[in-house]
Formats: structure tokens, C-alpha cells, sequence
């Protein structure tokens, strides 16, 4: 198995192959962007690249960037794991849908800025006056293919591969409080999900080919080495599938689009902790990788 990986060695940002701690740069493409517009046939020039990877020497100290520093465009799924449903439920005392997908209740999306993205080891600036910075680690879905109306049966064919993100959320900018409570003027969802660093993504593409059952994978995250949310994929009320069906419903899906798929229980509006400066954030996502980055 390899991954697709977005690294500086000392000379500007290149593009290659991570095999386990060693990183090659390609020789055939010069970005990210470049690879998943041209994917699949992309993904065949690099499986033959992996297989002639022993004949080169590995590239060292190398500091890695984020994977896919220039998406097409980012979408946000809302409330989509059922453990995440269901402590809102109890912190906030509200009446959230558990069972949306069974009664036809079609996936909610968002956009969040492509300009947000920070890769692994970023200092991410808490916005100014912002007191509530709350963390969501999310498995990023990568698509590869155009498509729209696709079935949910071929779904996960539009995938090109996928990464570990956090959804960096300011819970007090969410709100516009000069506007009343019934208005349809009062969520300010650009201030709340779309700050500079709001998207850390990272550390590598996962190839969705090598990824045998992506409904199968444990998430977890980490704030200074404190354990804040110990998931699994399983608990998505869509998967990905429905994700990429869905979303390809309401607008065409384009090859570097990134779909976030949600967070699961744990964050820190449900416990009234929030991020402060100097905390480190580690998120894992089992066989897609792990990556920290800081606030300051």
C-alpha cells in the first residue's frame, strides 16, 4: 500500500508516494491537483511508480504539507453520527433526528472555504474575540470523477481516495445575536466554520482502493494526549456512499471536491471545554493515518 503525500524537502512543495516513513517524489506529476484531476488513470501511473520504488533512494527530512492544499470546493455534512446526535441531544436538550435516513431525510450539506486549509503541524490562529473553539475530527472524502445523480450502488467509484480533517468550529460566532431568535438571518455559518486554519487536513491520501470497508475504520482524537473522541465509521447514520449519492444530487460533483462526512461524539460544546492557545490536537482515523497541529 502506498499513499499520495504533499511534502517539502527543502526546495518548495513536491508531490509523491509515502511507503510506511519513507517519501519519494514523483516523476511524473507536480501537484496533488494534478493527480485527482486525472484520476483514475492517474492512480495506474502510480501503482507502477510503488512498484518500482525500491530502485530509489527515499527523500529525508521532509516536513510535511497538507495533501490536498487546493480543493475544487469543500462540503460539510451535518449531524451525521449517531453518537453525535444523540449527546447534543442530552447537552443541549434538543430534539434532534436520530433515525433521518430511514424516514427519507436526505444528507445536509454546507460549504466550508477551500482557503482554510492548514496541513499537519500548523499553528491555527484561535479568530479574534472568538472564546469557543471546538474541535470535530471528520474522515475527508476525496472525489475523483465527475458525476451527478450518481446511485448510491456507485458511489464510492467517484472516490478518489481519503484523508483525516478536522472541521474547526467557532460556536460562539454561530449565531448573529442582533437578530431574533426566529429569524432566518440569525446562523452565520461562514464565521462559524470558515476562518483562516479552520480546515487542518492531512497527513496523506488514502487510495479508496486500498481501503477494503471505509464503514469500518476507528476515529479518534486527542487534545494534549487527553483522549476527546474514540469513534468508529460504523456510527455514520449516511455513509459514504449515501454521502457522494446525495450530494451529487444537489450540484455536480468535480474531481478535487472534498466531502467532510462528520463528527462523531466527544466534541467540546457537549462538555463546555473549548481550545485554548498552546493545546495540541491529534486526530487518527485507522488505516487513512494521524497528524497533530497547535493553537496559538
Amino acid at each position: 500500500m502506498f499513499q499520495i503525500v504533499s511534502f517539502d524537502a527543502g526546495n518548495g512543495p513536491v508531490v509523491g508516494l509515502r511507503d510506511g516513513d519513507n517519501y519519494y517524489g514523483s516523476e511524473t506529476f507536480g501537484s496533488v491537483r494534478e493527480i485527482i484531476d486525472q484520476w483514475p488513470l492517474a492512480e495506474e501511473k502510480l501503482v507502477s511508480a510503488a512498484q518500482r520504488i525500491a530502485e530509489r533512494s527515499p527523500q529525508t527530512g521532509v516536513k510535511l504539507l497538507a495533501p490536498l492544499a487546493e480543493p475544487r470546493n469543500i462540503y460539510i455534512t451535518g449531524a451525521n453520527y449517531t453518537d453525535h446526535i444523540e449527546e447534543m441531544s442530552r447537552a443541549f436538550n434538543l430534539n434532534l433526528i436520530e433515525d433521518a435516513k430511514n424516514k427519507g431525510i436526505p444528507p445536509w450539506f454546507l460549504p466550508k472555504s477551500v482557503s482554510s486549509v492548514v496541513g499537519p503541524d500548523a499553528q491555527v490562529s484561535i479568530p479574534k474575540g472568538v472564546e469557543c473553539l471546538d474541535w470535530e475530527v471528520e474522515l475527508a472524502v476525496i472525489i475523483g470523477r465527475e458525476g451527478k445523480n450518481v446511485p448510491v450502488s456507485e458511489a464510492l467509484n467517484y472516490v478518489a481516495g481519503y484523508t483525516v480533517a478536522n472541521d474547526l468550529s467557532a460556536r460562539d460566532r454561530m449565531n448573529r445575536d442582533y437578530e431574533a431568535a426566529d429569524s432566518a438571518f440569525r446562523l452565520d455559518w461562514l464565521r462559524h466554520k470558515s476562518f483562516d486554519g479552520s480546515c487542518p487536513m492531512g497527513p496523506a491520501i488514502t487510495p479508496a482502493s486500498f481501503v477494503e470497508d471505509v464503514q469500518n475504520l476507528a476515529v479518534k482524537l486527542w487534545v494534549n494526549d487527553e483522549l476527546m473522541q474514540d469513534s468508529h465509521t460504523s456510527k455514520m447514520i449516511y455513509g459514504v456512499a449515501d454521502l457522494v449519492s446525495g450530494l451529487s444530487e444537489q450540484i455536480s460533483l468535480k474531481p478535487g471536491d472534498v466531502i467532510l462526512t462528520g463528527t462523531p461524539a466527544g466534541v467540546g460544546s457537549a462538555r463546555q471545554q473549548f481550545l485554548k492557545s498552546g493545546d495540541r490536537v491529534r486526530q487518527s482515523i485507522e488505516q487513512i493515518g494521524e497528524f497533530e497541529f497547535t493553537i496559538r
